[in-house]
């Protein structure tokens, strides 16, 4: 008796990764998307070109003065985001609380590390570089206002921090 098998046997094909991001890890366009986007709006052209009926000679609307259309509004205007606005309120928090905002519970002195409020500046000053074009308005101004209140308070407190210790060394000499 002849045996058949159950199943198809597998083909070991294996898979092949393809990487679909559009920019590098050094945040440049990749080639291959900008060839893709090149391929697209070629092929979108051909098509639209095939389509139109050749004895069609009238200008499209708002070509016939020789002036280019005003461009269209975006359909959808960014909004601000309360969860955007939170994030930035808890760095923000933060960042205050470690130039001195806050008192240690075990000592009652304010807490102080400029080391760590710089970081957190640093953080805000990222977030920014990384989201600039893509907020709402009102996010944006508070981000600005935020990170420019919080680098003039760094100022003064490394500054009054560098002469309490400059007037320390000069009282043990």
């Amino acid at each position: 008796m002849a045996r058949t098998p159950v199943a198809d046997p597998k083909h070991d094909e294996g898979f092949k990764v393809v990487d679909r991001r559009l920019f590098t890890e050094e945040g440049e366009l990749r080639k291959e998307a900008v060839d893709q986007e090149q391929r697209d709006e070629e092929a979108a052209r051909d098509k639209s070109s095939q389509t139109k009926p050749v004895a069609d000679k009238t200008p499209p609307a708002g070509k016939a003065d020789g002036k280019p259309p005003a461009p269209e509004a975006p359909a959808e205007a960014i909004q601000p985001s309360r969860n955007f606005q939170m994030l930035v309120d808890f760095l923000t928090r933060n960042a205050a609380a470690l130039m001195g905002g806050m008192a240690d519970p075990r000592t009652g002195q304010p807490f102080l590390d400029l080391e760590g409020a710089r970081e957190m500046i640093d953080m805000l000053d990222e977030l920014r570089d990384k989201t600039r074009g893509n907020l709402a308005k009102a996010d944006d101004d508070l981000l600005v206002e935020v990170i420019g209140s919080l680098k003039l308070s760094y100022m003064e407190l490394s500054k009054a921090a560098a002469e309490a210790m400059a007037k320390k060394a000069a009282q043990k000499k």
